[in-house]
Order: C-alpha cells, then sequence, then structure tokens
C-alpha cells in the first residue's frame, strides 16, 4: 500500500546547551514528553493522538514517530488481500485454530508505546490476550504485507526493522508485480528465503498449512478473460 511521509521538525532540541538528537535517540533515551522545568523541547515526533486526531476515513501508520499517510489501495492489491484473507481463514477454521486472523483496516500497537502504530495487511494472532475491541496491543505472529511500487522502502525496510524489533515471529512480503514472496523467519532468525507464486509456501507458525499462489494466479486469469 502506498505511504506519503508527514513531515515535521526533525529533531528534539535540548534547551540547556542547544544540543539536537534524533527522534530515534529521543526515544531510546526516555525523552517522550516534555519535562518540568523545560529542560526537553519535543519537537518531530507524532503519536497515536495525532492518528486519532485525523480526519475520518483518513489512514496512516507511525514508525519512530513519523507520521505515514496511507493512499487507497487498487483493486488487485484488494483482491488478494480477499483471497489471502479466505484461504487463511479457511485453514484456522478447519482446524478449530486458537488464532485469529485479522485483515487491514486495524489498529496495531506493535510496541504498546505512542510512537509505533500500524495496520498491515493480514495480521495473525495467537494470543487472545493482546485482542481487545481498540484494536492489537503488541506483535502479531505473523504479519503478511501486499507491497506496491510506492511502498517497497517501508516495507522491506522500516517495517522489517520494525517488525523484528517488536518481536513478529514471521513476515511475509508479498509482491504481485513480480508475482513472489519473501519469508522471514524472525522467531528464528533465518535468513529470507524468496518464492514464486508457483510454489507452495509454508507458513512457519504452523506445522500443516501451505498457501498455493497458483491458484490465485488461475483464479485471476480466468476473471480477466472473461472481461475481454
Amino acid at each position: 500500500m502506498e505511504h506519503v511521509a508527514i513531515e515535521r521538525e526533525e529533531y528534539f532540541m535540548t534547551i540547556e546547551g542547544g544540543k539536537a538528537k534524533t527522534a530515534e535517540q529521543a526515544i531510546q533515551e526516555g525523552e517522550s514528553n516534555t519535562e518540568e522545568g523545560g529542560k526537553i523541547l519535543t519537537r518531530g515526533l507524532y503519536t497515536v493522538a495525532d492518528i486519532e486526531a485525523l480526519p475520518e476515513g483518513e489512514r496512516a501508520e507511525l514508525i519512530d514517530g513519523e507520521m505515514f499517510i496511507m493512499a487507497a489501495p487498487t483493486w488487485k492489491h484488494q483482491d488478494l488481500l480477499a483471497w489471502m484473507m479466505y484461504v487463511i481463514k479457511r485453514h484456522i477454521m478447519e482446524n478449530k485454530g486458537k488464532c485469529r486472523m485479522v485483515p487491514a483496516p486495524f489498529a496495531v500497537y506493535i510496541k504498546k508505546d505512542q510512537y509505533n502504530y500500524v495496520e498491515p495487511d493480514i495480521i495473525v494472532i495467537c494470543d487472545r490476550d493482546k485482542l481487545d475491541n481498540k484494536g492489537c496491543h503488541g506483535a502479531p505472529d505473523w504479519v503478511i504485507e501486499i507491497v506496491s511500487p510506492s511502498s517497497k522502502y517501508m516495507d522491506r525496510v522500516r517495517k522489517l526493522t520494525l517488525y523484528k524489533e517488536a518481536g513478529v515471529r514471521e513476515y511475509w512480503i508479498v509482491d504481485p508485480m513480480q508475482t513472489n514472496v519473501t519469508v522471514y523467519d524472525l522467531e528464528h532468525n533465518i535468513d529470507p528465503k524468496v518464492y514464486s507464486f508457483t510454489d507452495r509456501i509454508k507458513a512457519g507458525i504452523y506445522e500443516d498449512f501451505e498457501i498455493d499462489f497458483n491458484e490465485y494466479l488461475e483464479e485471476l486469469k480466468e476473471f480477466e478473460a472473461g472481461g475481454e
């Protein structure tokens, strides 16, 4: 899904001495709010409160205080998303699984702080205590993002780092343009593997679940042929 970064002042400035800190450094050092006496002037960070204040219908994500507005997805993005939702949900229901599959838009407070908030295309959560009516609090077990040309850096770099740090067990990047899937086994810190849509791809969090994207390609091919 396309993301557009929203610029804000990029630094925390300490009033005493004029020393500049990046937003990331300020987060790591716990300087998230203006301290009594005016020691820290907080600038440059968006928070979950800013997300909640967005106009109705506008979606955005936060990574370390940087906000990214999310553009509306294409129909092919949504078509692939719907197919994957169906396949995963069917497996869970047929096996009476304890995990839940939730598609976007759904709030994920991935680090349970005020500076990180994402809405992955699909999440699978096996710890029911992380779920409430507001969203998922903490890392899902499995995250799937369907990449678009403009979101490659976001999905392959920024979100990969975020998901790894937060404790996501497995992360899939599905690329419909390249017809491949990159699978990251973050739980075991194994090198990523790239699969073609012609492969049957095993979900690592399950012992016996594979997704055959070739079924989707055949279904899409039939639809497009019928529309000519």
